[in-house]
């Protein structure tokens, strides 16, 4: 048997919801911590009295009692776990796990008993259920009957409010009423806040900024009272989680913060941090309402009844030794301007984190506690707004993402260091040396490796640095000349356009009310031709000379993408790409140095093969065979677009019953002039023969007038 048991996924009932984590058996103790909050219940071996085994919803628990009076149950055990289990707390506790059945018969009737912190309701002296009294929040009486009422907790999904006991009437002569004896049993374990007596000290008018404003502070024994103007808060210090003593950036004031489970509420807000902010000019001189004899027994040393000092280090000691919890200061983090704490932006809030030697801690709208242990990776992302900036993105276990923008990117390379150090898993792990600039810190999505990109880059280092013989095989555009394509269809409204001499020989036209009503509409006028520029024709890329050589990337790639395959079964095309471009970056100068050389060793002999190629006069050849199709191609296009036109034409001088005198000059011999309304088309078929061939000249190229004419 070893010296430890182990179990993970242990449950721990709290105010009626399951809290998960992990408990550890050893030998000199039972150490249960919870990965919700962390906290850790630690159990001398030395001070249990019982342990009982039994059968619960989750499988089976057990039931671990000390000698004063505490109550630990955790739950989430399997059937198995019984035998080790005893073994080991008899062979080093020299106690016997005993085996205890719960009773399922139903009953409602039965007797109440007290043990310690634990009511149970036991039939026939078997437990049908147990009631924590740390969960009672006020006990009531009636006639015959106590009712008992329960905190509420946030996270359980079903929360049980109150259960009331029906008490019968005593019959003994002792003169005890049953129903106030069953009240003070309750009562006295319950955590019961109430202001009983006088407090140990008030704090009067101190700055909250969660929640906001100023309250007076009283100190109890057992709980916090914080009574403002508008709203009173009742703070157990079983609550009390963490306590925190913060540096201000400006190294004049001080953050004190509680953190509390469960939160304090107000309505539908919970505040699960009590933040506490002080000037550190600001001194107080506090007198404890305890003599001196109470105050050395009660606190061992820890407080004196006269204290005096500055104000944050008198509240944060009162509270040290009340809660009984030790004050988390930063640790040896230290930033770009000397400060302890980094400033940046969370939820469009600015606010301060710092980090500590087991988490990170922001301050504080909303404050957000986060303990490595819970942290999955970090990520250190390029700013949104501005590169002078980075954001600091943590992801939790639970998948929880918390993302702290607006770093000044001075802080990087203490904040990388500090990460680096704590062995955090940082996703985006690169090189830190050179982090002058914003490449030291990348986004995980917009920073990989584009291999397209780089076979561009060298693609074009090779154009440049080449002798010219590239720019006869490279394919060009065609040109885009909006100015002469435009004068192959006339605009209809043109208010730049000149008068043509053409405008003249529509006033001999006999009906001048037609005349009239073409004058008020904007004429259309044909531009003058002009001599039209001849086309560049695409260059083929000739198939028979060398190929250009691949770059120092698609030569690695090639001759590593067998092996990315093999380590990644099932990978997809892009993802081999995306795979290769990370491979890539990561690897090291002398690895890369071999493959550029082999890609240098490739561009030199591609030099060389062109040109042996072009003396042999390979290029000229591949040259003469593109430019004859293209050609003749032109040609058949121009010649069906001139039939087309003249079809056209034709059919509007026999609509018209040859009578071309009536054509106007806005007339479009062609087919796509659909802008025409039915009733206005006699208008723009007033055109003369002249004018007609004019249009067909100016929208025709020069190749479609050689083949269309006759």
């Amino acid at each position: 048997m070893g010296d430890t048991l182990e179990f993970n996924d242990i449950h721990q009932e709290s105010k009626g919801s399951w809290n998960d984590g992990r408990l550890r058996i050893s030998k000199q103790s039972v150490v249960y911590k919870s990965h919700k909050t962390g906290k850790v219940d630690n159990i001398p071996g030395s001070e249990l009295s019982s342990a009982q085994w039994r059968r619960v919803c989750l499988g089976h628990g057990i039931k671990l009692v000390t000698n004063t009076g505490h109550i630990y149950k955790y739950d989430g055990f399997k059937d198995t776990d019984f035998e080790k289990i005893s073994a080991f707390f008899k062979a080093n506790y020299k106690l016997e796990l005993a085996e205890k059945d719960m009773c399922v018969k139903g009953w409602n009737w039965g007797t109440a008993k007290f043990s310690g912190s634990l009511l149970s309701f036991d039939v026939s002296e078997s437990p049908v259920f147990e009631i924590p009294l740390s969960s009672v929040s006020q006990c009531a009486t009636g006639k015959n009957e106590v009712t008992v009422e329960f905190h509420q907790n946030d996270d359980a999904e079903v929360s049980l409010m109150e259960v009331r006991f029906y008490v019968p009437p005593n019959t003994g002569d002792d003169g005890t009423d049953p129903v106030e004896a069953f009240a003070q049993n309750v009562l006295s374990q319950a955590d019961v806040i109430q202001a009983t007596g006088d407090a140990v000290c008030i704090f009067k008018e101190l700055q909250c900024l969660t929640p906001r404003g100023r309250y007076d502070i009283r100190i109890y024994p057992s709980f916090l009272h914080l009574h403002g103007k508008t709203f009173d808060y009742k703070i157990p210090y079983t609550t009390v989680l963490r306590l925190f003593l913060l540096p201000h950036k400006d190294q004049r004031q001080m953050f004190f913060v509680i953190s509390l489970d469960p939160p304090i509420k107000q309505g539908q807000t919970r505040y699960h941090f009590l933040i506490l902010l002080f000037s550190k000019d600001e001194d107080l001189s506090l007198a404890l309402n305890m003599n001196e004899d109470e105050v050395e027994k009660r606190f061992e040393g820890k407080l004196s009844k006269n204290m005096s000092g500055p104000l944050y280090e008198i509240v944060s000691r009162v509270m040290k030794a009340l809660v009984n919890r030790k004050i988390t200061v930063p640790g040896n983090f230290q930033g770009h301007s000397g400060s302890q704490c980094i400033t940046c932006a969370y939820k469009a809030s600015s606010g301060l984190l710092y980090p500590l030697e087991r988490g990170f801690i922001y301050v504080h709208k909303p404050p957000v506690h986060l303990r490595f242990e819970e942290i999955s990776c970090v990520n250190f992302a390029r700013g949104t707004t501005t590169t002078r900036s980075f954001d600091f993105e943590i992801e939790t276990k639970q998948k929880n993402q918390f993302t702290f923008s607006n770093i000044e990117r001075e802080e990087y390379g203490k904040l990388f260091d500090f990460v680096n150090a704590k062995k955090l898993n940082i996703k985006n792990r690169g090189f830190k040396e050179g982090m002058k600039g914003a490449e030291g810190y990348s986004d995980s999505d917009e920073d990989q490796h584009d291999a397209y990109l780089e076979r561009m880059k060298q693609e074009g280092k090779i154009r440049e640095e080449g002798d010219g013989s590239e720019e006869s095989e490279g394919s060009s555009d065609e040109s885009f000349n909006p100015g002469e394509e435009d004068d192959d269809v006339p605009e209809e409204y043109d208010s730049n356009a000149s008068e043509s001499a053409s405008e003249g020989e529509d006033g001999d036209s006999e009906d001048e009310g037609k005349k009239k009503k073409v004058e008020k509409k904007p004429k259309k006028v044909v531009k003058e031709k002009k001599e039209r520029k001849p086309r560049r024709e695409k260059k083929v890329k000739d198939a028979a000379a060398p190929k250009r050589p691949m770059s120092a990337y698609m030569l690695w790639l090639n001759g590593n993408r067998e092996r990315i395959k093999s380590e990644h079964p099932g990978i997809s095309v892009t993802e081999i790409s995306k795979k290769a471009g990370e491979m890539w970056k990561l690897l090291g100068k002398d690895r890369k140095e071999e493959w550029d050389k082999k890609a240098e060793e490739a561009k030199k002999q591609y030099v060389k093969a062109m040109k042996e190629y072009k003396e042999s006069g390979g290029g000229a050849a591949a040259a003469a065979a593109a430019a004859a199709p293209v050609t003749k191609e032109k040609k058949k296009k121009g010649g069906k677009v001139e039939a087309k036109k003249k079809s056209v034409v034709e059919k509007e001088k026999k609509k018209e019953g040859g009578n071309e005198s009536f054509k106007s000059k806005e007339f479009i011999s062609s087919e796509e002039s659909s802008s025409e309304s039915d009733h206005g088309r006699s208008s723009k078929r007033k055109a003369s023969d002249d004018d007609d061939e004019e249009e067909e000249a100016a929208s025709t190229p020069a190749s479609s007038e050689e083949s269309g004419s006759e």
